[in-house]
């Protein structure tokens, strides 16, 4: 039987997309802190500790509920849009940089979703957002981004956000996939996950790529982007003058005059 909100939703853009939602009365939906866009008239927002899937469940609980959220890096509290008019309404929620935004119903999945941890965008009220340790010892030396995932649970609906393209795979069982860690969106719990090594010295010293990718191993699928926010934010810092870099090609033939004309300097 399901224990979610049954939300209807759509969503909206291309490349900088945002989800609306639409709540019958009293029903509710659960957003990381900043992510609400707009809201309708008779939507009430409310504050609370950890993901709210452990509200009934006592103090101490809530507060583990919130200190999983931490180890994360997340905020410890959450905000939760319920729907208090006596007819529908809408709330909506927008992706945090350029890229796709990725519906999933947790009860097709098997009821669990496995997400880089500043994946998650929002949910269905009652979807539990926890942490989900990786085993292996490679994983937690080596694994940057992908060492503490994201563990959505429930048979509801919940949203994850993917920069720039996205791809999905279904591994066979046995099929191996290597990726950059980073570019890993999430997968279903059957997909099992590990850190390796390069290989080859030179290719990790001057391949660009790092000493170590991921290995995902099936059955099960597998949600890949194209750009993690880590590796936009590396480039644009990287370009910023004040950090070293260069504008190229700005200002054109006025040069430096030209970007102090326009307020860049």
């Amino acid at each position: 039987m399901a224990t979610m909100h049954e939300i209807d939703y759509q969503i909206h853009g291309d490349d900088m997309q945002f989800v609306e939602i639409e709540l019958d009365p009293m029903e509710a939906t659960v957003a990381e802190a900043g992510a609400m866009m707009y809201m309708e008239d008779g939507i009430e927002m409310e504050t609370i500790f950890g993901d709210g899937s452990q509200e009934n469940s006592g103090f101490l609980k809530s507060l583990l509920g919130a200190g999983k959220r931490l180890l994360t890096g997340e905020s410890l509290f959450m905000t939760v849009f319920q729907n208090r008019a006596s007819g529908k309404r809408k709330v909506a929620f927008g992706a945090p940089y350029p890229g796709k935004l990725i519906a999933i119903h947790l009860a097709e999945i098997g009821g669990e979703f496995i997400a880089q941890k500043d994946a998650f965008l929002c949910a269905a009220k009652g979807v539990s957002v926890g942490i989900a340790f990786q085993k292996r010892i490679g994983v937690g030396l080596f694994g940057g981004e992908g060492f503490i995932m994201q563990r959505l649970q429930g048979d509801g609906w919940a949203f994850v956000h993917a920069g720039g393209t996205l791809r999905n795979r279904d591994l066979a069982a046995g099929e191996v996939l290597r990726v950059d860690t980073g570019c890993i969106v999430g997968f279903q719990p059957s997909v099992a996950y590990d850190i390796q090594y390069v290989g080859k010295i030179k290719s990790a010293l001057f391949g660009g790529e790092g000493l170590f990718f991921a290995t995902l191993r099936g059955p099960g699928r597998v949600w890949i982007q194209s750009l993690p926010f880590s590796r936009l934010a590396d480039r644009i810092y990287a370009a910023a003058p004040k950090a070293g870099g260069q504008a190229k090609g700005e200002g054109s033939i006025l040069g430096g005059l030209g970007r102090l004309i326009d307020g860049d300097n």
